[in-house]
């Protein structure tokens, strides 16, 4: 296949060789376009060492998160159908397992909520591993266990990878396809995405790029309960044209699968982040991005980063793939941007000049945690996991320090806590007693929010750090005030 090069990103090309030796990354792809034309792809490195395999333009990567617009578009066909309504419960949609409000009404669950991460799903991701004896469950047993809404429906933005694994299950459900198979159909093949699948499909494998860890060595094959949010494998040609199709450029080869106002729909904010960003149906927004309204999706995880950005008014859209753990695709987009708009290279520099000076300013050390006294005292509840509900006691002193024990478990201190607009935040061990969590190391975080008497929202079993990607899995919480203050004793 021809490769388009474009003389004017030399300089970036000389950057990715260089910075792939320093970062000792085996490769990277990069794809750009604009007002409806490819200005450059090309591939650089390894897409399998072990193979002696050159990366191109249409090696196939693993993209993470990426997936999340790639699966909305999918829902959004469903959608312009008349087979879906965004604004009805996601519920109506699910078979017998449903997601369970803890808090606020269930029907406000909305298909629209969970695809802008306002729904009330936590933090989550759980992987699971071709060389190890734990396999993915049944989607209806994973929302058993996890479809838990931890804040109200609408109350708080926080980006959970279930909300996708939930709207990829009912694009199944709708479809009466698999989901895979309803992509690659109604979506990838449309839009001449050929080398496009939900994890490698079959005649594939010879186009994937192997992803690696940290250590350098080939990461065995992994799958997940949230494919929608997670699962795609593209490449940089067909991932910059599908942002293309997502700027209307009306590619001749490309099928208009969603109207231009659907599009608009996408990629309107209904969920804040901060600082001026929001999220939209599969997108993440920003007003000011270097002087430049973005639309836009990165991408995380066990042997991958990547980038896919687009900015609608200039008609550019520029996607950059690595099979590894690294910034450097953002820092590629970035340099990207910077040799396409004069502006966007001016602001970008001011602003790193000014990150820089605070960086340069001696750091305060982080502040002790000092407890209102609206927290000082004794705190009872539970946990509540698929498994049991664990009695839960919290002791805040007045010193700061927060004492926690879980069932007959031992004692244990609360680290890391603060208290920021309502919520409290900290990490402590424990054992919360599920397989799935117990299947490796793990720290227990808790993000809770106070309201009246009572602290509850999500404890997550975090894995620690390793050679794998491992699972956060989170769980409902609460505990309520006690009569008696506890104050410095015991």
């Amino acid at each position: 296949m021809e490769r388009i090069y474009n003389d004017q990103f030399n300089g970036i090309r000389d950057l990715i060789r260089t910075k792939l030796v320093e970062l000792a990354m085996p490769s990277l792809a990069v794809g750009v376009a604009q007002n409806g034309k490819i200005l450059w792809e090309e591939g650089f490195g390894w897409a399998d060492r072990e193979k002696r395999v050159l990366a191109n333009a249409h090696t196939m990567y693993s993209l993470a998160s990426i997936s999340k617009p790639i699966t909305a578009t999918g829902l959004m066909v469903l959608k312009e159908r008349g087979e879906l309504d965004l604004d009805c419960p996601v519920n109506s949609y699910l078979g017998e397992a449903k997601l369970k409000a803890w808090l606020g009404d269930p029907d406000e669950a909305t298909v629209r909520r969970v695809a802008n991460h306002s729904s009330g799903l936590p933090l989550h991701y759980h992987f699971f591993y071709e060389d190890e004896p734990h396999h993915r469950p049944p989607m209806d047993e994973t929302i058993r266990r996890y479809g838990n809404l931890v804040t109200a429906p609408g109350e708080k933005y926080q980006y959970s990878n279930l909300g996708y694994g939930v709207l990829d299950y009912v694009i199944s459900r709708l479809s009466g396809k698999r989901y895979s198979d309803f992509m690659r159909e109604e979506v990838f093949l449309p839009l001449g995405m050929t080398r496009t699948s939900i994890h490698i499909g079959p005649g594939l494998g010879e186009y994937q790029a192997v992803r690696y860890g940290s250590d350098g060595l080939p990461i065995p094959f992994y799958d997940f309960d949230h494919r929608g949010a997670s699962a795609v494998f593209s490449s940089a040609h067909d991932l910059v044209r599908f942002g293309m199709f997502h700027l209307k450029a009306h590619l001749p080869d490309q099928r208009a699968i969603l109207s231009d106002e659907t599009i608009d729909e996408m990629q309107r904010p209904t969920a804040e982040i901060g600082n001026g960003n929001g999220y939209g149906i599969g997108w993440a927004s920003s007003k000011d991005n270097m002087g430049y309204h973005s639309v836009s999706h990165g991408g995380g995880m066990g042997g991958v980063s990547t980038t896919l950005m687009l900015i609608p008014a200039e008609g550019i859209a520029v996607a950059v793939l690595a099979n590894s753990s690294s910034p450097l695709p953002d820092l590629v987009c970035k340099e990207i941007l910077s040799v396409l708009l004069p502006k966007y290279a001016e602001n970008r520099a001011i602003s790193e000049a000014k990150k820089k000076q605070e960086a340069d300013k001696k750091q305060k050390p982080a502040a002790s945690f000092s407890p209102s006294p609206e927290l000082v005292g004794e705190w009872n509840g539970s946990v509540h996991t698929y498994k049991q509900e664990i009695p839960i006691t919290f002791w805040f002193k007045e010193s700061g320090d927060v004492h926690v024990r879980m069932g007959d478990q031992l004692r244990t201190l609360l680290n890391d806590v603060s208290f920021e607009d309502g919520y409290l935040s900290g990490r402590m061990m424990g054992d919360i007693g599920t397989e799935d969590a117990n299947r490796r190391p793990y720290c227990l975080h808790v993000t809770l929010k106070l309201r009246d008497q009572a602290l509850n929202g999500a404890m997550t079993a975090i894995s620690l750090p390793g050679k794998r990607a491992g699972n956060a899995l989170s769980h409902w919480m609460e505990i309520k005030k006690q009569n008696v203050s506890i104050l410095n004793a015991g």
